[in-house]
């Protein structure tokens, strides 16, 4: 019997990659809470369509394997409840977090009580972001794709209780659990930061989503479903998506994926009036952005209101010194190119292993202007 041949020192994102692979998550073929991001998506999963793409995000897997630590800590330092599984005939989750309200944790065995009760029962569910992302959630919120998926959480809660399977019988036998409170707690991958999200459970919003699943579930095949997103290379939920190329299609060599909506004339023509339509507010948007920063152009870094600013660049700029890079070329007896490209010289030095001389132009880069949401 033979056994397979692995490098000494394998990329360990393999084994990352064929353990997620293997996440009872990533098996389902029942449609889950978590997969409402996006309508056409639901649909395909609802119809049982195959998947088309085989996706793996080495991001998306650091967020899952910080999310599980972060689970398991909770559960460790304050007895919250986690992962615990919710389901009715159409749907079915795993929440997070839930964490009871003393009355309702009386109920359990003393053994599954928690050890920090809350005023009220709550629904948590945890998102981990990158820096790149963290503006938004501090400025924006959560997106309608993410209050939609804790409320369905809730609201099975609501109505169903837990479900009745192996590891939480005992809570099953509470029946449906009065949540009241929602909670989306984000945690940034890049440097740990918190911040909490807090709202009283939303009925109305839950039977939103109830709609939500039921329209999905009208659909006659998983093209009636709508894209919610504009496709792959513009937004990431359709570069990860596993019927990416079952909904976009195989666009010509070179093209990107959304030329397959281009079928004749009038598409065009759509197209170039939704371009033109789009471009009268991005244009009177522009003018009051560039209006407002010449207007602080002269004012000082610190919190203003809702918002902080601060300035940047204005750094001293350097290139390569052509004088001195001869006499670096000659001293190693390195053949200077015949015409001084620059770009070249610089390939060459590096390639050597030589530093590259520097000149500084008496120039400095422009300033740049960022403004954050103050957090406190």
């Amino acid at each position: 019997m033979s056994t397979a041949v692995i490098p000494s020192s394998p990329s360990i994102w393999a084994a990352v990659e064929a353990a997620d692979g293997r996440r009872p998550r990533s098996l389902q073929t029942q449609l889950g809470a978590s997969d409402t991001v996006c309508e056409r998506r639901a649909a395909y999963i609802l119809h049982g369509h195959p998947k088309t793409d085989t996706v793996f995000s080495r991001s998306a897997a650091l967020g899952t394997m910080a999310h599980e630590g972060l689970t398991k800590a909770a559960k460790a330092e304050f007895g919250w409840l986690i992962e615990r599984k919710v389901a009715d005939p159409a749907i079915r989750g795993s929440i997070d977090i839930v964490q009871l309200d003393e009355a309702t944790a009386k109920r359990l065995p003393a053994r599954l009580r928690p050890k920090v009760t809350a005023d009220v029962v709550t629904v948590e569910d945890i998102k981990t972001k990158t820096v790149w992302k963290w503006d938004d959630v501090l400025r924006y919120g959560p997106t309608e794709a993410e209050l939609r998926q804790v409320h369905l959480y809730a609201d099975l809660l609501r109505t169903e209780g837990f479900e009745d399977r192996t590891g939480q019988r005992v809570l099953a036998r509470l029946g449906p659990v009065g949540v009241q409170q929602i909670r989306l707690r984000y945690v940034c991958r890049d440097n740990g930061d918190e911040h909490v999200y807090e709202i009283p459970f939303d009925p109305q919003r839950a039977e939103e989503a109830r709609w939500w699943l039921t329209r999905v579930a009208e659909t006659k095949s998983p093209e009636d479903g709508r894209r919610d997103f504009m496709g792959p290379n513009l937004d990431a939920v359709c570069d990860f998506c596993p019927f990416a190329t079952a909904c976009w299609g195989i666009p010509a060599p070179g093209r990107p994926a959304q030329t397959t909506l281009i079928h004749d004339d009038k598409d065009v023509e759509q197209a170039l009036i939704d371009y033109v339509e789009a471009h009268k507010p991005f244009a009177e948007a522009k003018r009051v952005k560039d209006f407002a920063r010449k207007k602080l152009d002269g004012s000082k870094a610190g919190r203003y209101g809702p918002n902080v600013l601060k300035w940047g660049g204005e750094n001293p700029l350097e290139e390569p010194d052509l004088a001195k890079m001869i006499e670096l070329f000659d001293d190693a007896g390195l053949k200077v190119p015949q015409t001084e490209d620059l770009a070249r010289m610089v390939k060459i030095l590096k390639a050597a292993g030589l530093p590259v001389p520097m000149r500084d132009t008496g120039r400095s880069s422009a300033r740049t202007i960022r403004i954050v949401p103050y957090r406190e």
